[in-house]
């Protein structure tokens, strides 16, 4: 059962597993079958080891395990090889469910079930706004606190409650997420207006936050950079993590863009590539031979079998479609291996450094603003910045004095 560990660590291991020990060869079959290393496996069942030590010795057994695992959250959330244990429990949890042997946990009632007006306004603004679920979803964690504050009787939106539910929920963050949350409530507010729930114009209720636009110069990163990130996920091991690079920094995509890319928004034939932005509406960009070699090499030697239409997946068990958080954990891990000191580690920085890129090679502010998708011409202005050498021929002399 337990062969890959020496032998004083497998009596070790076997003696802590307790109430999970007559489970664990049929545990590391399930893992096997969900693709996980051989490795991988025998990390886990020590981790596992120690969470049910911990269980055990706190009263619980198999039968009340899910009231183990909530308790053990506290206790093994305070350093990351505890996150690492509470994950194998977790794992271990699921799997027991899978099998019959602890019933599956009761869904609880999501935001959209207990406020049917919420559905109702995610609905209304799929369909007529074209607004992207990520979105959607960061609305809706800003308007469950103003439902919880004001109710779902859109009579109770009153200017002055509405004003001060905004400035509560804003006082203690910062300047970013204020702005969201002023966002998410006018987006709401206008919904109820085109629906005739509340009077029109209730959205000038919502408080400011003061925001000047294109004040800042964009985070790029120069083109020997560019290359060292590049040859920085050379070989075999990281054939993933070239493609999704060169995804990022020849076409400018954005992180969830590129996790998002399935195997039929590709015309090979045509050699091109269909994007949906953020108002998913689908765009088609040139894939160069560049990045469809790229592609290419990935889909032949590096992608594990999986039945999902997603060209891009996890590189570990179990395997399933990336997220766009994992791209950006590309993103910085290329960065550190480059050596590349960077502002910023996320992958907008490469996004900024295609912009910045077309721009200094003669791409006009139109096509710039066509390969990026933006819906207005004045979010690309901001990269117009970057062009110092055009300003410098364009910038007027200080009124009244000499020119500096």
């Amino acid at each position: 059962m337990l062969e890959n560990f020496p032998k004083k660590r497998r009596q070790l291991v076997k003696h802590r597993l307790h109430f999970a020990a007559p489970h664990i060869d049929d545990f590391k079959r399930w893992l096997a079958s969900h693709r996980y290393r051989e490795g991988s496996i025998t990390v886990l069942v020590r981790l596992l080891a120690h969470w049910t030590d911990w269980v055990h010795a706190a009263g619980f057994t198999l039968e009340t395990i899910q009231a183990g695992f909530d308790a053990s959250k506290t206790a093994f959330k305070t350093n990351r090889m505890g996150h690492a244990r509470l994950g194998a429990g977790r794992l271990f949890i699921r799997y027991l469910q899978n099998q019959g042997v602890v019933p599956q946990p009761q869904p609880s009632a999501s935001p959209t079930e207990i406020w049917p007006i919420l559905k109702a306004f995610r609905d209304w603004m799929r369909s007529h706004r074209g607004v992207a679920e990520s979105s959607l979803d960061t609305y809706q964690r800003m308007l469950v606190g103003l439902l919880e504050d004001l109710g779902d009787d859109p009579e109770a939106f009153t200017a002055h409650a509405i004003r001060n539910f905004v400035l509560d929920r804003a006082k203690p963050y910062g300047h970013s997420y204020a702005k969201l949350i002023a966002t998410a409530t006018r987006a709401f507010l206008r919904y109820l207006a085109a629906t005739g729930q509340c009077p029109a114009g209730r959205e000038y209720a919502v408080p400011g936050f003061a925001s000047w636009q294109l004040r800042s110069v964009p985070e790029f990163l120069g083109q020997e950079d560019i290359d060292r990130i590049i040859a920085a996920c050379d070989g075999e091991n990281r054939l993933r993590d070239k493609a999704v690079i060169l995804l990022l920094v020849r076409l400018g995509l954005r992180a969830s863009e590129v996790a998002n890319i399935e195997f039929g928004h590709i015309d090979w034939q045509n050699g091109r590539i269909a994007v949906a932005g953020k108002s998913r509406r689908a765009s088609f960009l040139p894939l160069t031979q560049e990045v469809g070699d790229a592609l290419i090499a990935y889909i032949e030697r590096a992608r594990p079998r999986a039945a999902t239409p997603r060209l891009i997946v996890s590189g570990r068990a179990p395997i399933r479609p990336m997220i766009a958080t994992t791209v950006k954990h590309i993103v910085r891990r290329a960065l550190i291996r480059a050596g590349v000191k960077s502002p910023h580690q996320g992958s907008h920085i490469l996004r900024h450094s295609a912009a910045t890129a077309m721009l200094r090679h003669g791409v006009s502010l139109a096509g710039v603003s066509a390969v990026l998708r933006h819906r207005s011409l004045r979010m690309t202005l901001h990269y117009a910045k970057v062009d110092f050498a055009l300003l410098s021929e364009i910038a007027q002399p200080w009124a009244g004095g000499p020119s500096c």
